[in-house]
């Protein structure tokens, strides 16, 4: 059997899969991997495109759409290799991409999890959005990247070809342990899309296994294939998926909560002003729901507590990513005090 398990989820997303799994199959070698497309019950024709193109491809078809995170659960609990990495459909691999991150994780059995480099795919020469050279959170639960603070995104001129100790990896390119991720639960289903990785990268450094970033490994990310930056859902989702987050994993819960919710309702007037009506609203909703289903998170909490090894994450950012960059207009990743 081979090692690594690379493992592309897919939904309606036949136009990025002729676009981007060929230069995955290219890159990606034979002896090392073996490469599944697993499909969320598409019906454009994908899951038949795939086989009659690409036989050396092993699909995994499901019956429905259960997002980023039940389909990847569910594939990889048919799964059986060592490791298995998460990669997007609109994710283009480069040559040698895969080589430094299995022998890396072969070489320190503390590390859990890790992912490359992640470029953006229309501007070569600057980081992606989501991902970048890895990602951390604030004291607060606010998620950032080497290389992406808020909005500003970077040029990569090699600032960050180093390894390095990160809070999360992207979801576009992550690799991690398959037993790990089992032991785990995997990705919570809760979520459906969007930060479940960091909640996963949280229990993983929660458990005593650490998350690293490798420069030697890069890969380039289309981004918003999905859904875009300025789409309603996209905003109900990452308001209500941090609380989720927050509330499952986070020690000091009641006052990071309080804080949030005064920083969220400044979010929700920025949005009102800015006559972005259905993403006001957005954050409206994901407090409602939160509220509504949170229940279902006390006893998901509980068990994370129970199995915390290490209490003191060090890669947490202690003090507020929010005041760095709108109050004291630190736009980049290098003027922040070091992680």
């Amino acid at each position: 059997m081979k090692p690594i398990a690379v493992i592309i989820l897919n939904w309606n997303g036949k136009d990025l899969l002729e676009s981007f799994l060929p230069v995955v199959i290219k890159n990606t070698p034979e002896h090392l991997a073996q490469i599944y497309v697993a499909d969320n019950g598409s019906t454009d024709g994908s899951v038949e495109f795939v086989k009659s193109i690409f036989p050396m491809v092993h699909v995994i078809e499901l019956d429905n759409n259960y997002g980023f995170s039940g389909g990847y659960n569910r594939a990889i609990e048919q799964i059986q290799e060592l490791y298995s990495v998460l990669l997007n459909s609109d994710v283009a691999v480069s040559e040698g991409w895969l080589q430094p991150m299995y022998d890396y994780m072969q070489q320190h059995n503390d590390v859990g999890a890790c992912q490359p480099k992640i470029r953006s795919y229309r501007n070569p020469n600057f980081f992606e959005y989501a991902g970048a050279a890895g990602g951390y959170i604030d004291k607060y639960g606010y998620p950032f990247c080497r290389g992406r603070i808020m909005n500003v995104v970077e040029e990569d001129y090699a600032q960050y070809d180093h390894p390095a100790y990160i809070f999360w990896a992207s979801g576009a390119c992550l690799m991690i342990r398959t037993e790990l991720y089992k032991n785990l639960g995997g990705l919570d289903e809760l979520f459906f899309a969007h930060m479940e990785e960091i909640d996963l990268c949280w229990r993983i450094w929660a458990q005593g296994y650490k998350v690293v970033y490798l420069p030697q490994a890069c890969v380039y990310h289309l981004g918003g294939a999905t859904l875009n930056k300025t789409n309603s859902f996209k905003t109900y989702l990452n308001f209500r998926n941090n609380w989720y987050m927050i509330y499952k994993n986070s020690k000091h819960i009641t006052r990071i909560l309080f804080i949030r919710f005064f920083l969220d309702v400044l979010a929700f007037l920025k949005f009102l002003l800015g006559f972005e009506f259905k993403n006001a609203m957005a954050v409206v909703k994901a407090h409602g729901v939160f509220l509504f289903t949170y229940h279902k998170l006390r006893k998901k909490r509980k068990q994370n507590i129970e199995k915390t090894v290490c209490k003191d994450i060090p890669v947490i950012y202690q003090k507020s990513i929010i005041y760095q960059f709108f109050i004291k207009r630190k736009k980049y990743y290098h003027e922040l005090r070091h992680i």
